[in-house]
């Protein structure tokens, strides 16, 4: 044991002779560890986001995206993204053949310049009509939403979220009853949504909703709806629900092979698993990427250790002629690879979480950090260390005494 404290001791004092070298060598594995848990970080806090925002919505609520469906991803066949009308929406909401089905919204969407007289914002512009609170579990601040009598005398009233309005407007500012222009257009504000929080270009507080009818003729031009939005009688009549909502759309579409569906039905676990999916690919990615300064950072040290075998050759004779076994040799040259890796490996952890931490302050997002990327630093770090001081380790021990003596 005390061998082993004195090869510890003597290797902290070997590795401070020369602290610029020992700093860069070090740096290495901290920017390559901590790229790796930043990256880890910031890719697991954007899916809970994600994830908290689409169960925020219910469990209860179905999703009809115009396009089929290939495995988990909604893809656009020739004139597919347009095959949902307001019809289709109207239908369903009147048909005897659904009775799973307790609301229906049909949707458009587009992002628009929205300006006042003194400030402007880019922000989505959500066509929709009254069920969409319902479905959407929105709920209104102060004034009113969007009413039937709105939608059918296509009136250019609007409803802010409450980060347009902060904005538009300024913190705290009262909206309603001020006008805003969407694409040089006047309109009237009638309410304000409350805040349910959210980041990035799907962000439920950062949009403007106006009348369906008024979005489709007035702002877009369009004829069709970007999706349409359910919420079923109950969580336990979701498989139901898709099924009859589906089927009564291919007869309607007159199609009669399910394969052939010119439009998908995504239930929100659907949606969780397919976005989830989409962001684990994304952050593995990235961290393969910062993990390659990873293996910069080892081949760093394994130089380092080169030389510093060159450097100590006459010792490394001097102490095997005096006895010292190839397994102490090995065993110092490991110790101090070790600690150099570890020492990054612990700077590294820190500096990663500090980095995390920042990102998600800037970017106010959720602020994730798991046990097991901290866990997987460690280990990587330690094994760094063992494998590119291995071979530097080894070539000292194989040295000959009277060779390594004599060397100048």
């Amino acid at each position: 044991m005390m061998n082993l404290l004195e090869i510890i001791e003597e290797s902290f004092g070997t590795l401070t002779l020369n602290k610029t070298r020992t700093g860069l060598a070090i740096l290495g594995i901290v920017i390559g560890i901590g790229s790796v848990i930043a990256l880890m970080s910031l890719g697991q806090a954007s899916q809970k986001s994600i994830t908290e925002r689409i169960e925020s919505l219910g469990s209860n609520m179905l999703t009809i995206m115009p396009g089929s469906m290939t495995q988990g991803v909604v893809r656009g066949e020739a004139g597919g993204r347009t095959t949902l009308t307001l019809d289709d929406a109207k239908a369903i909401a009147s048909s005897d053949q659904i009775t799973t089905i307790k609301s229906v919204s049909p949707e458009v969407s587009s992002r628009r310049q929205v300006t006042t007289a003194s400030s402007n914002t880019n922000t989505t512009i959500q066509g929709v009509v009254p069920q969409y609170t319902s479905v959407h579990k929105v709920e209104i601040a102060s004034g009113n939403f969007v009413t039937q009598r709105d939608v059918d005398s296509m009136t250019k009233v609007a409803v802010l979220g409450p980060t347009t309005v902060t904005d538009l407007f300024g913190e705290n500012a009262e909206a309603v009853g001020k006008t805003i222009r969407i694409s040089g257009q006047v309109y009237t504000v009638i309410g304000v949504t409350a805040a349910k929080g959210g980041t990035g270009f799907n962000n439920a507080d950062d949009a403007v909703y106006v009348p369906i009818s008024t979005a489709q003729k007035l702002l877009l031009g369009q004829n069709y709806v970007n999706s349409i939005a359910l919420e079923a009688q109950s969580a336990d009549m979701m498989v139901e629900a898709q099924d009859q909502v589906g089927y009564f759309l291919l007869s309607r579409h007159k199609l009669s092979d399910p394969s052939q569906a010119d439009f998908s039905i995504m239930s929100q676990q659907d949606m969780i698993n397919t976005i989830s999916s989409a962001t684990q690919t994304f952050t593995t990615l990235l961290s393969g990427i910062a993990a390659i300064s990873l293996l910069v950072g080892g081949i760093g040290i394994m130089n380092i250790m080169l030389v510093t075998v060159t450097e100590r050759t006459r010792e490394i004779g001097l102490r095997k002629a005096l006895g010292a076994r190839k397994k102490t040799i090995v065993t110092q040259f490991l110790t101090e690879s070790v600690i150099l890796t570890f020492t990054g490996g612990v700077v590294g952890i820190v500096f990663g979480v500090a980095t995390s931490f920042v990102i998600s302050k800037v970017t106010s997002s959720g602020f994730v950090i798991s046990i097991s990327s901290i866990f997987l630093a460690f280990i990587v770090s330690a094994a760094i260390g063992i494998l590119f001081g291995w071979y530097p380790a080894k070539r000292a021990s194989d040295l000959e005494p009277i060779v390594a003596l004599r060397y100048e």
